[in-house]
């Protein structure tokens, strides 16, 4: 019995060793893809200052608002990566034509607004207790399903990219960069799947910890 409960208290430790290394590994390939590839993100453009835009995009939005989702920099990573497709030469109107462009704007309004809700309502205590507690379930729900619609937004911007250059010719089917953009989609979707896992993996507690927890409630 002994030895289940340990092995239960240790599941979560071997979880996050595999999300960190699946992070990592994500986190790679997207340095690979934007730094090695750069050229791909802006073919039909020589102005350097595009160029640099379009490869931050991918770095800002993949590392510094999904890897990083739960630091506060992933908010202002978020907001500026979308503001590096604002800020090139095809304007801002030319960036509402694609889902991915419209999930984008809604995952980072949805952060937005999660972290400010942590902020008004989690920070304070006393005469707000139960308004905490009552919040606390939506909060919960409103970090998964923002979490989760980050992935699929940046899956659909992958697949959007890769599906234009393909057609375009500039990339082949069967090529290194092909194989890069697909195996970031395939960690970012197991990544994914070990977080949300986490989040929702229940605490094992003893008996005697519960009792204590109960006895507590009752007394407050």
């Amino acid at each position: 019995m002994a030895t289940s409960e340990i092995s239960l208290s240790l599941s979560p430790f071997y979880l996050l060793v595999l999300a960190r290394v699946s992070g990592s590994i994500v986190a790679l390939l997207v340095l690979t893809w934007a730094l090695h590839f750069k050229t791909s993100f802006y073919p039909h453009s020589s102005s350097k200052e595009d160029l640099i835009y379009a490869v931050l995009h991918p770095l800002l939005m993949v590392i510094g608002f999904i890897l990083v989702s739960g630091e506060g920099l992933a908010l202002a990573c978020g907001i500026f990566g979308i503001w590096t497709k604002f800020h090139s030469s095809d304007g801002i109107v030319a960036n509402f034509y694609s889902l991915h462009s419209w999930m984008g704007l809604i995952c980072v309004s949805l952060f937005g607004a999660q972290w400010l809700m942590g902020f008004l309502s989690f920070w304070h205590r006393g005469e707000v207790r139960m308004t905490r507690i009552r919040l606390l379930p939506w909060h919960v729900f409103l970090g998964l399903y923002t979490y989760g619609l980050a992935v699929a937004t940046a899956e659909t911007g992958l697949l959007e990219k890769l599906t234009f250059l393909q057609t375009k010719g500039a990339v082949q089917k069967r090529c290194t960069e092909s194989m890069i953009v697909n195996g970031m989609g395939l960690g970012l979707a197991l990544l994914s799947g070990m977080v949300i896992f986490a989040a929702v993996l229940p605490k094992h507690q003893t008996p005697h910890s519960k009792t204590i927890y109960s006895s507590n409630k009752l007394h407050s």
